[in-house]
């Protein structure tokens, strides 16, 4: 008999310990007898959790603070408060899993990965757990999933983040068609953009890009958008729309990319200069003016959000030559709205720059 009883309280020991690491995630504790009121309401008899998402889709630019709507509620009410666990996950556009943003517990809570120290719960009233995102980034789009476990009770709903922007095809300065899709999403962060969805390359189709050469989309396809049908691109018999290459191999095709630029924060002008500049010397010029050399995507975005129109061609950070115009005129290039290129000049030639300023 003495020998069993120290197996025995050794067995109650492990066991203990065993249902208290299993109470452990994230980080966080949680164990469904903290929420005992005496009121038999433990246990969910009767009560149903319910959890809903206001709006399906929410809609920003880059660099905005966004608040994702959720909250949940109990049928019937509870008499008293309960504690719940709280998690937002996030399913990027072309994303294989879901990856935690945050985790919350009453009012501890912790954040993950790209969202650390950029999003928190907004509880304006009980049972809100809306998420708010700072400095939203363009990378941040896709579909984010709510949750509430409470005990056995667990309910979620799902809430969409698209960012409103401009879509811009781009080609090095090597030419057309060089590169792979890894050089290509290179070539669009370089440019303060993100290789484009299909989605947001149909709106920029739906209104009015027109551009004979394919290029990379996120999920890996081939496209290109023509508005007016033609011999070259695809063909005078098809209708207006996105012909497609369909899916390439990453590392093998080359092609062109089309990016995505959202908003941006600061101003990008045309350098008041006294005098024509080689490359070398643009990008000093806007140093020595308090700024930077705008890129291509810094450029897009201030014609399409802040209506940038100047008919002065001017240097970028790749090296290219170009120009915004919201107001066509004669001169000016033709007659519909847009960024106007001269491609890639020499270096050494002389012309204007455009500068970005965040401030």
């Amino acid at each position: 008999m003495d020998k069993v009883r120290p197996l025995l309280v050794f067995s109650l020991q492990l066991l203990c310990s065993c249902q208290a690491a299993s109470t452990l995630s994230n980080g966080f504790f949680y164990q469904d007898i903290i929420n005992g009121n005496g009121n038999g309401e433990i246990f969910f008899n009767g009560v149903k959790l319910q959890i809903e998402a206001q709006l399906p889709s929410v809609f920003t630019v880059s660099g905005n603070n966004i608040t994702l709507p959720c909250n949940f509620w109990y049928e019937p009410p509870l008499s008293s408060p309960r504690k719940v666990r709280v998690k937002w996950a996030w399913l990027p556009v072309f994303g294989d899993s879901e990856s935690d943003v945050l985790v919350a517990i009453d009012h501890r809570h912790r954040s993950f990965g790209d969202f650390k120290d950029r999003v928190y719960l907004q509880q304006d009233f009980p049972g809100d757990i809306s998420l708010v995102i700072t400095n939203v980034s363009l990378n941040d789009s896709g579909q984010y999933r709510c949750e509430v476990i409470d005990g056995l009770e667990d309910e979620s709903a799902t809430v969409h983040l698209e960012l409103r922007g401009v879509v811009f095809p781009y080609q090095p300065r090597h030419g057309r068609y060089h590169m792979t899709f890894r050089a290509a999403r290179q070539a669009c962060e370089e440019q303060d953009a993100a290789v484009a969805t299909f989605d947001q390359l149909y709106t920029a189709w739906e209104e009015g890009l027109d551009w004979c050469n394919a290029g990379w989309l996120a999920d890996g396809t081939v496209q290109y958008p023509i508005t007016q049908p033609r011999t070259p691109c695809g063909g005078l018999d098809l209708a207006p729309g996105l012909r497609s290459y369909g899916m390439r191999h990453k590392h093998m095709h080359r092609y062109d990319v089309f990016c995505f630029s959202s908003s941006i924060r600061g101003r990008v002008y045309y350098l008041q200069h006294p005098q024509r500049l080689n490359f070398t010397e643009a990008v000093q010029a806007c140093v020595e003016d308090g700024a930077q050399i705008a890129k291509v995507g810094h450029l897009f975005a201030a014609w399409k959000f802040l209506g940038l129109d100047r008919c002065d061609a001017g240097w970028l950070a790749d090296g290219s030559l170009r120009y915004p115009i919201t107001n066509p005129r004669p001169n000016c290039g033709p007659n519909e709205p847009g960024v106007r290129s001269f491609g890639f000049p020499s270096p050494y030639h002389k012309h204007g720059v455009y500068c970005y300023s965040s401030r």
